[in-house]
């Protein structure tokens, strides 16, 4: 029978933390609905308009007061005009996700009865997690450190993302640099970090739904004992990968373009960045490798003794014409067939210990790859970059 799930079950990873409530109190977002639009476009004006509008005031916007100018800092751009709105905009395919997912562990009966008040805490003790002020007390405690300690001169290599923002050969900065580096970046790091702690609160979340006594399927068609349902998760974090990779591409294209970086040299710190990403996001469904595991070994050996005590039946009954055998095992519906039986057990064979899919690994590889792709454009044409990613995706 199909199972009724309360309201309160459905959690959400961005509804009603602290940045939410406040980003509401000040009218930012409305009542109902999340205000995605409104707010991808206010954060985006506030932290890239007032730098190039003091850019384009101070002739610091094209060649000619400065030798690189603010047009030509891809980096500043991509941070501000694509990340932030992204990072914003991928709430609500979180929100969508996770209210929609957690959920199926009650109805589609892995939670069983028993355990139901138990699945229940866990997404009261989550709540409150996420509801909670500390962990923005030091995400902010985080930022105005990392903020106050570097230095602030364009000379710097801290500082070389607003060089263009020199008042003079001393390196200090004008109003543009000044906003860049006290409102735009820190707003910037505090958005990150946050996608960051939601990557936290899914790993705590899915590690303890794991320590239940699922009723995980061996059998079960999705190939991951009815977990499957998970692989879909990792999309929640796909603007989020894209975001962070359109970033640093940005940021390396900068130098490949006006200072002469070489982009072959930026393979190995590239891919470590892909694999290490593509980690990060997948990390939460690896929680459940010690149940998936464990009931897939369990049942190679439940289903294998089932399975050879039908074959025995059969050869008795069929080719050795035992006549007298009859047992009900022969006449099960379940098994069927011998065909079947076998079907069944190949079936828990190739189960996999880990709800990630090749879509799972899609969600976060292809994201990633595709400002990287961009990146390397600039020297090898995109054809053959994308002939070669195709060739190791598939």
């Amino acid at each position: 029978m199909k199972q009724t799930v309360d309201e309160s079950l459905a959690f959400s990873l961005v509804r009603d933390d602290l940045p939410f409530r406040l980003q509401r109190r000040v009218g930012l977002i409305p009542e109902q609905g999340l205000g995605l639009r409104r707010r991808a476009v206010f954060f985006a004006l506030l932290t890239w308009l007032p730098i190039v509008i003091w850019a384009i005031a101070t002739d610091r916007i094209l060649p000619g007061a400065v030798d690189d100018p603010l047009l030509r800092h891809f980096g500043v751009h991509a941070r501000f005009l694509l990340a932030v709105p992204l990072f914003i905009l991928g709430e609500g395919m979180a929100h969508q996700l996770s209210t929609t997912l957690i959920p199926y562990f009650l109805t589609s009966g892995l939670v069983q009865p028993a355990q139901r008040q138990d699945f229940a805490n866990i997404i009261r003790d989550i709540t409150h997690l996420r509801n909670r002020p500390l962990p923005w007390v030091v995400i902010v405690a985080l930022i105005i450190a990392w903020t106050v300690l570097g230095p602030v001169t364009a000379s710097s290599d801290f500082g070389h993302e607003v060089n263009w923002a020199s008042n003079d050969g001393a390196g200090r900065l004008g109003f543009g640099g000044w906003w860049f580096m006290y409102v735009s970046r820190p707003l910037f790091s505090a958005l990150l970090l946050a996608w960051l702690w939601r990557l936290i609160l899914v790993f705590v979340l899915l590690k303890r739904i794991s320590r239940l006594d699922l009723d995980i399927v061996p059998t079960h068609p999705d190939g991951a004992g009815g977990l499957g349902f998970l692989g879909r998760l990792p999309n929640a974090f796909s603007l989020f990968a894209f975001a962070i990779s359109a970033v640093l591409s940005s940021r390396l294209a900068h130098g490949v373009v006006y200072h002469g970086a070489d982009l072959q040299a930026l393979k190995t710190m590239l891919t470590v960045f892909l694999v290490l990403l593509v980690v990060i996001c997948l990390a939460p469904l690896l929680t459940f490798i010690g149940p998936l595991a464990r009931a897939r070994r369990r049942a190679l050996l439940e289903y294998g003794a089932l399975i050879g005590n039908h074959g025995r039946l059969v050869r008795r009954r069929w080719i050795l014409g035992e006549t007298e055998v009859d047992d009900p095992l022969l006449h099960a519906e379940e098994l069927g067939p011998v065909a079947d039986t076998l079907t069944l057990y190949q079936a828990i064979r190739s189960m996999r210990i880990t709800p990630i899919s090749k879509f799972s690994l899609l969600a976060i590889a292809i994201p990633t790859l595709i400002p990287i792709a961009v990146l390397f454009s600039i020297q090898v044409p995109i054809k053959d970059i994308l002939l070669k990613i195709v060739n190791i995706l598939i």
